[in-house]
């Protein structure tokens, strides 16, 4: 694409994410632009075109996908609306970057990702945590045999919900909330990345501590078994204001300890454990998101994959979605494993 003729996104969603992180990791590459943006409100979308630059706004998926300045759509609106909306989106040509979790059941992820294979288009999920420098340095530690072969995880991912993202996450199920299909099913994209092994089981209980209604959960705690043997626990919150978080793997002969790593933030630190003693690991932080986009566009242009799949959405979700149904049911869930 030229200056003139740039590649164009449309955002479905006048979402804070896209506002606070993906416009700029758009635009951020090279002969890319934002052109359009969908909201359900049109004074929401035009508000927020204005206020973010964007030359054009609808209330009108369709119309959206139906202009030619667009070539990828960028798609953010809560979560029970992206199976329609990556469906449209295939169907009218246009490659597509979900965010997570991509749907709410494994059969509608499974029908998305179908569609876009069907229409040739790339299609993608914002699993951004992968994209840490942080984790990527952790992934290359596990690898390299620093800690032996891993024996277990722990995951701290426990924070507060700040106010102008409070809402939905909390009080409407119809529309994917709660803090499983919110946060652990980062945690379970990010553990398949740095362990290159998958989920199999999985228990956990949840918690409705203060803020989450109508049955959702705003706590969990939980464990996850993986197909390499390596046990996992997470804990996920949105009520914990001063946790902190982080991310550990133990091995046979060492550990790794990340700190303040589960973020949207280029920040945290990563120490390695061995009986060599304790030394830092250097880390080159980046912008997770520009780094994500840039993985994106790259796979357009037929060099390489995503940094996370629509097939690594799929996966991430069915790990969620067995943490949802162990912790409704007291027992252990099996993972589905998808035929994708």
């Amino acid at each position: 694409m030229t200056q003139e003729h740039p590649f164009g996104w449309g955002l479905i969603g006048a979402s804070t994410i896209a506002a606070e992180h993906m416009i700029a990791a758009l635009r951020a590459q090279p002969g890319h632009a934002v052109v359009a943006v969908a909201s359900r409100s049109a004074e929401r979308g035009r508000a927020y075109a204005e206020r973010h630059g964007i030359a054009r706004s609808t209330d009108s998926v369709d119309a959206l996908l139906a202009d030619p300045d667009v070539n990828a759509v960028y798609i953010s609106t809560t979560n029970e609306l992206h199976r329609e909306q990556v469906l449209a989106a295939a169907a009218a040509g246009k490659h597509v970057l979900c965010e997570k979790p991509l749907a709410l059941t494994l059969d509608d992820a499974l029908a998305m990702v179908q569609a876009c294979r069907d229409a040739g288009v790339v299609m993608a999920t914002n699993h951004h945590l992968r994209n840490a420098a942080t984790h990527r340095r952790i992934r290359d530690l596990v690898r390299s045999g620093a800690i032996g072969k891993p024996l277990y995880a722990r995951v701290f991912h426990a924070v507060y919900l700040p106010p102008h993202l409070q809402g939905w996450r909390l009080d409407q199920p119809q529309a994917g909330g709660g803090v499983i299909l919110d946060i652990t099913v980062h945690d379970a994209d990010t553990l398949r990345f740095i362990l290159d092994a998958e989920p199999v089981e999985a228990v956990g209980m949840t918690q409705r501590a203060a803020m989450a209604r109508e049955g959702l959960e705003d706590g969990v705690m939980a464990v996850l078994r993986f197909d390499n043997g390596v046990l996992a626990q997470l804990h996920d919150a949105f009520t914990v204001k001063h946790a902190g978080t982080g991310l550990e793997i133990h091995g046979e002969q060492g550990s790794i300890v990340g700190r303040n790593v589960m973020t949207q933030q280029p920040v945290g630190e990563v120490v390695l454990r061995t009986a060599d003693g304790e030394r830092s690991i250097p880390v080159e932080h980046e912008s997770l998101y520009v780094r994500g986009v840039a993985a994106f566009c790259a796979a357009l242009r037929g060099e390489g994959p995503p940094a996370a799949t629509a097939e690594d959405g799929v996966r991430s979700l069915a790990t969620a979605l067995a943490v949802v149904e162990a912790c409704r049911t007291g027992t252990t869930a099996r993972v589905a494993t998808p035929l994708i």
